[in-house]
Formats: C-alpha cells, sequence, structure tokens
C-alpha cells in the first residue's frame, strides 16, 4: 500500500512540475515570438498585443515602473505604431525553459534599422491558456549594455 501511494504522488509531483524537454514547445515559443518581432519590426505592435494575455505585466528601459494589463500595454504601444522600421534582425541564443503549461523564453535581439543596431536582452513568460493558445504574461526588455549616462 505505501509503494502504491509513493508511485501515485511521485507520479503526480513529476506531472504538475516537471520541466519538460519537449522540442515542440520550444519551436512553437520561438515561433510565435518571430512572428510578433515581423511585424513589430514592420511599425505593427499588434503581433505582441494579440499575443499578451489580459494580466500580462511589462517592463523596458523606458518605462518608470511595472505595467500592468493588456490595456496599459495597448496604451503604452499606441505612439509606436507605424513608427518603427527594422530592415533585418537576429534572434541570438534563443532558449526556453518549459512545463506543459509556462515557458521562459530567453534571447538576445540585435535590430538592424540602416547603420544602426539596437543590442537588447529579452525575457517572456508565456502561459499555456485553457483554449490551447500560448500568451505571454510577463516581458521584459533590456539592452545589452546599459547607455551611458
Amino acid at each position: 500500500m505505501k509503494r502504491a501511494i509513493l508511485l501515485i504522488l511521485l507520479f503526480f509531483t513529476k506531472m504538475s512540475f516537471s520541466q519538460t524537454t519537449d522540442t515542440g514547445i520550444s519551436e512553437t515559443i520561438i515561433a510565435l515570438e518571430k512572428a510578433a518581432l515581423e511585424k513589430w519590426n514592420q511599425g505593427d505592435p499588434g503581433g505582441y498585443l494579440n499575443l499578451s494575455a489580459d494580466d500580462v505585466t511589462y517592463f523596458d528601459p523606458y518605462t518608470d515602473h511595472r505595467l500592468d494589463g493588456l490595456e496599459a500595454l495597448k496604451i503604452y504601444y499606441e505612439p509606436v505604431k507605424g513608427q518603427i522600421h527594422v530592415s533585418r534582425y537576429e534572434m541570438l541564443n534563443p532558449k526556453v525553459t518549459a512545463t506543459n503549461t509556462m515557458a521562459v523564453l530567453t534571447f538576445n535581439l540585435h535590430s538592424y534599422a540602416g547603420d544602426n543596431v539596437s543590442k537588447w536582452n529579452c525575457t517572456e513568460v508565456y502561459r499555456l491558456e485553457p483554449n490551447g493558445q500560448w500568451k505571454i504574461v510577463q516581458t521584459h526588455w533590456s539592452f545589452i549594455k546599459p547607455l551611458s549616462q
């Protein structure tokens, strides 16, 4: 009896908290991020807005505090519509660490606009929603090297 209870506990613990090496989750998350980046690079933040959950939280170097919720993110992104024009980008070192319902994507981004290059660190936390869609619940962007003051 003790052995059966132990096996059941081990099964549920592994099912609930184990990280997965499922390359399908990694490929899906990276593809979603790249699709949003493609739109962003043409001045359309809609890719990221469509990927973001209603309860998303957001940081970047230009925010004074954390943004809470999709509505706040929509307001924040409104002034950049049509203003961003990136000719090419490189997503470097993407890594996805995931469970069955949560995934953390980290990567470096180099964005090229003419002769200018912007270099970023990014962390995105994705949650698998009940409808089967992955949604961003937390975003954090930072410069690879801080701007000098």
